[in-house]
């Protein structure tokens, strides 16, 4: 009786709880077709070219009641109600999952989009409401005894077949930033369903309550509270031949989106080119994925539902069990309150959000969120248990390798292990956790096998860093500016035409390979001008001549660079120019002579020095020296003396360095006298040396 009486509460203790499928495997780049499961825009852009499933099947198993050792419920004489841990609540819950892959395929249809065809079969229950209480009164070995009382249960089974169709697409491409979505849609055949709903339900048992006479007895049963019980036309049919129900079907839609963050996007654009990637690698440091799954229902047209108020006392226990199935025994002893036929069954609608961080190309962590959009309280659908997962990865073409780490809701923490060694993939959630606890209350598994058809990395023969595809000369190293073919140098002055500004015309490196020129047509190359940009002498470096004093004489004539004068003062002001002249009038009075003689007296070589620096203060003035003399002697040779007299002086001062081009010498003789040369006074005048300012 206590079996009919599990039956009755709709096989409330299951071991099995709905997380995520494939938990690891479905955060794998290389997951492949597998990737529709979680969100239908994985499969686009991905590391495959196609990818064909065999087969494969992940369960997973919780409950919140019992807790056991996995490695001592292995070893023989290992009591399950003895050492198992309890933990009763007034809400015990319980669910099953089995979720198969069958031949399923994907394929890139273009550079941007792909599509993948899928087969699935599910199976979910999941049983809430079901206090501790009630559990160990029925686990009680001691009796055969056993009280059930629950205000609210209730407990749904269901099972399905899935046809889909995924669609994704590449939806932005923009320097780092990816995007792709995503659709599935999904044609549903139900293969069984059924559930149940108690409120304020009693069930008293007595195994030997009912007595038969002679001794015998038998159990009888009290019952009290209400009742719903739904379930496909021929399940309490004991001799039903399974086949898949009529008119149970219906329609699914997963819908999901996925960003890249790629800073690194220009690695994967070889060349500037937008008609290529590298279709073999991951190029994202930072992805999130959001999606939405399984949002739809099955309608079980010919599905019965029965609501009984199951207020009944001393009802004998062989008299129920005689009962031709669960459905007669419910008609016969208590009271149909309501009967329809038709209902739906929802789909476990979750919402999923997964974040995977790229530490390199092999190294990766993953965080993973499975979140229930449907309420516990609704008893015609499956749901999803929340979880947060985060695993990290080791990942590469053939192999990967996962440890995830997971919550699950009312069930704690788990460690889990999986890898993919090419065609074969397999793992758990909780293979670590499940053995190494001593209170484990869930376990899971997966396995397949598939056919991986990857995306080939782009080849590059020559090895200059250009792929083949992309190459004009794939066969020989060249550099990329020009598109992978060696660089002539056309003009042979020994720059390659890649960098040479002037491939056509030779020139020196320095100017970039091309020839000198001359831009401001002063006749010097711009390399030796100073001022290329402004046409000047050569002797100037090619700068035209300044004048600092704007006073129309060039500064390389100006004797007053800094003073306006005129051209005729050679850039000075009369008052300067009148100044010089006093000063080398001065000076040249006392220039002394032996008499007769053109000698200069050596007391005069002070006044030459004195005159020499009066000079070299006006670099660009012109001056005449002057030679006189007396009367004494005849006029020829007082002349020719003067000369002398003059020249003497001009050599004196180009021996200290006078540039000669600035130096005139004349003698005058007799013919200019400054005083009488009737006195002797006076012929010492007369006998002199002027030099005076060119004007």
């Amino acid at each position: 009786m206590k079996k009919t009486t599990l039956l009755f509460a709709f096989l409330t203790f299951s071991f099995f709880v709905k997380a995520q499928s494939y938990i690891g495997f479905l955060s794998d780049n290389y997951s492949g077709v597998h990737g529709v499961i979680s969100n239908p825009a994985n499969i686009t852009d991905s590391r495959f070219k196609t990818d064909i499933n065999l087969g494969g099947a992940s369960l997973f198993g919780s409950n919140d009641y019992f807790g056991i050792n996995i490695l001592d419920a292995t070893k023989d004489g290992y009591s399950f109600d003895i050492e198992s841990k309890k933990h009763p609540k007034d809400n015990n819950y319980a669910a099953t999952n089995t979720d198969v892959l069958g031949p399923s395929f994907m394929f890139n249809l273009s550079k941007n989009s792909s599509i993948a065809i899928f087969s699935r079969a599910r199976a979910f229950v999941n049983a809430n409401g079901v206090s501790g209480a009630s559990i160990e009164s029925l686990d009680d070995d001691t009796t055969d005894n056993y009280s059930f009382n629950e205000e609210d249960m209730h407990v749904l089974g269901h099972s399905w077949a899935e046809f889909g169709v995924t669609y994704a697409r590449t939806l932005l491409n923009k320097n780092k930033h990816f995007i792709k979505g995503g659709v599935s849609l999904k044609y549903l055949q139900g293969l069984g369903s059924v559930f149940g709903l108690g409120r304020d339900v009693s069930i008293e048992y007595d195994a030997d309550g009912t007595d038969l006479g002679g001794g015998e007895t038998t159990g009888s049963i009290n019952s009290t509270g209400h009742l719903t019980f739904a379930r496909y036309a021929d399940f309490d049919n004991d001799d039903y031949d399974y086949k898949t129900p009529d008119n149970a079907t219906g329609f699914g839609v997963d819908l999901g989106f996925v960003y890249e963050l790629r800073p690194k996007h220009a690695n994967y654009k070889p060349n500037d080119s937008t008609s290529y990637s590298f279709k073999d690698k991951n190029k994202y440091k930072l992805k999130i994925g959001v999606s939405v799954t399984d949002i739809g229902f099955i309608e079980y047209k010919d599905g019965i539902k029965e609501a009984y108020d199951i207020f009944n006392t001393n009802v004998n226990e062989n008299q129920f069990e005689a009962a031709e199935d669960f459905s007669e025994a419910l008609n016969t002893f208590y009271t149909l309150t309501n009967a329809a036929t038709g209902y739906k069954i929802d789909l476990p609608t979750a919402l999923h959000v997964n974040v995977d961080w790229s530490l390199n190309e092999k190294f990766y962590l993953n965080l993973n969120t499975d979140f229930s959009l449907m309420s516990k309280d609704r008893i015609t659908a499956n749901r999803v248990s929340n979880m947060v997962s985060f695993t990290p990865r080791y990942e590469s073409k053939w192999f990967s390798f996962y440890m995830p780490l997971s919550v699950v809701e009312n069930n704690g923490f788990r460690m889990g292990a999986g890898l993919r060694a090419g065609p074969l993939y397999v793992g758990s959630g909780s293979v670590i956790s499940a053995f190494s606890s001593n209170n484990s209350r869930q376990a899971d598994a997966y396995a397949g096998l598939k056919i991986p058809i990857y995306q080939n990395a782009p080849k590059d023969r020559d090895g200059d860093g250009i792929i083949d595809k992309l190459d004009d000369c794939p066969k020989v190293a060249g550099p990329a500016i020009n598109n992978g073919c060696p660089v002539e140098d056309k003009d042979e002055d020994g720059i390659l035409d890649d960098v040479d500004e002037c491939p056509e015309i030779a020139g020196p490196e320095e100017n970039k390979g091309c020839p000198w020129g001359d831009k401001d047509q002063d006749d010097i190359k711009d390399n030796e001008d100073d001022c290329p940009e402004e046409a000047g002498p050569i002797e100037n470096k090619g700068c035209p001549w300044p004048d600092k004093d704007g006073d129309g004489v060039l500064d390389k004539d100006d004797d007053c660079i800094n003073q306006i004068g005129s051209v005729a003062n050679n850039g000075c002001p009369e008052a300067v120019i009148q100044k010089l002249q006093k000063d080398l009038n001065n000076y040249a009075k006392i220039i002394l002579f032996n008499p007769g003689k053109a000698t200069i007296k050596a007391e005069s070589n002070k006044v030459l020095s004195d005159i020499i620096a009066i000079l070299n203060k006006y670099p660009n003035a012109k001056f005449i020296i002057e030679g006189h003399t007396d009367s004494i002697g005849s006029y020829e040779s007082n002349l020719i003396l003067s000369e002398k007299r003059a020249f003497a002086v001009k050599r004196f001062l180009i021996e200290n360095f006078v540039d000669s081009s600035r130096l005139t010498a004349i003698g005058f003789g007799e013919t200019k006298p400054v005083a009488t040369n009737m006195y002797k006074a006076g012929r010492a005048q007369n006998r002199r040396v002027e030099i005076n300012l060119v004007k």
